[in-house]
């Protein structure tokens, strides 16, 4: 019996061509195969918002969304999908350094303009929330 999921409206999810190159030289730095997807993903992290992962995966899973950009074959699973539709992934350099980012519609803080709650679960403290 196979199990059915719920159809999820996905955007398109983006990776810029910047960011693209870098993901291909870390691959080529590490020595990791070319056949070896990008996996994105996120976690909830309550009122801090979500935190992406990203990483190298050597094959898809059955829950896996798959997908060609930039030259690059990303491996997205089903649970962050929704969270990742209309994302765009970057990397960016400035005066702190560099690094990727993600620009996402979906990543809402929950924190209100009081910040209530924030430091009770530990999000303050860390500066999530502003």
């Amino acid at each position: 019996m196979s199990e059915q999921r719920e159809q999820v409206a996905v955007q398109e999810i983006n990776i810029t061509s910047e960011a693209a190159k870098e993901i291909k030289k870390i691959r080529a730095e590490n020595k990791i195969l070319e056949s070896h997807a990008l996996r994105m993903g996120v976690k909830n992290n309550g009122c801090c918002g979500l935190s992406y992962v990203l990483g190298f995966d050597d094959k898809a899973m059955e829950t896996d969304k798959v997908f060609q950009t930039e030259g690059l074959t990303v491996y997205v699973d089903f649970a962050s999908l929704a969270q990742l539709s209309g994302a765009t992934l970057e990397f960016i350099t400035g005066p702190d350094g560099s690094g990727f980012k993600f620009n996402n519609p979906n990543d809402q803080r929950s924190c209100g303009s009081d910040d209530s709650g924030c430091g009770s679960s530990g999000c303050g403290d860390s500066g999530c929330c502003g």
